[in-house]
């Protein structure tokens, strides 16, 4: 007869049961439409989360803005790892974000950014988001052990990146520009089937 298993590990969302799923922690996006194509309504917490992008302003950076005014507005800080233009701050005090609850890292090389990113996130950062187009699967394992240690959302942007990549990213999201809206469609998620999309206000 086996031993039943413990109730921390039945309640770990990485465990996957033939009979159901555990309960997924998750923040909603800010977006009703892609909540609503999400398991547990959002963004996975603690987690590692990809926005896969073919160009700068298609709506990559749109994507995170609600979670990133209400994890300032709860005193969170905020990092943006390497991002390739300097945001612009107008804009985004606009949009409702605390901008002195934001910093912005530029780094030497890919290597710095990672160092950085998992740095930031290890000491608790609210949300990290990182620019980072050819990452590989053992840095994308730090970056989620980081957040898993932190409590913190890793966003990763990835240009250009085959959408069909392997990832270890508990959400992996496409966004395009079609028709003058951004189509987001969900290539991978924890806990559901992906090949799902919408659209978001731009």
């Amino acid at each position: 007869m086996r031993a039943p298993l413990p109730d921390a590990l039945l309640r770990d969302a990485r465990l996957w049961r033939g009979n159901g799923q555990a309960p997924l922690r998750a923040e909603p996006t800010g977006h009703a439409a892609l909540d609503a194509l999400l398991p547990g309504g959002g963004w996975p917490c603690a987690a590692l989360s990809e926005i896969v992008y073919p160009a700068p302003g298609v709506g990559e950076l749109q994507l995170a803005m609600p979670l990133l005014v209400r994890l300032a507005r709860a005193e969170r800080a905020l990092a943006m790892v390497a991002p390739p233009h300097l945001p612009y701050a107008p804009g985004l005090v606009q949009q409702g974000l605390a901008t002195q609850r934001l910093l912005v890292v530029d780094t030497h090389d890919e290597t710095d950014a990672l160092w950085a990113a998992e740095e930031l996130l290890r000491a608790r950062a609210g949300a990290v988001l990182l620019w980072q187009d050819a990452i590989a699967p053992t840095a994308q394992r730090r970056l989620q052990l980081a957040a898993e240690h932190g409590g913190g959302f890793a966003l990763v942007y990835r240009r250009a990146a085959r959408r069909d990549a392997a990832s270890v990213a508990a959400l992996r999201l496409g966004i395009e520009r079609v028709a003058g809206s951004a189509r987001v469609e969900v290539l991978k998620c924890r806990g559901a089937r992906p090949d799902r999309a919408c659209a978001i206000a731009a």
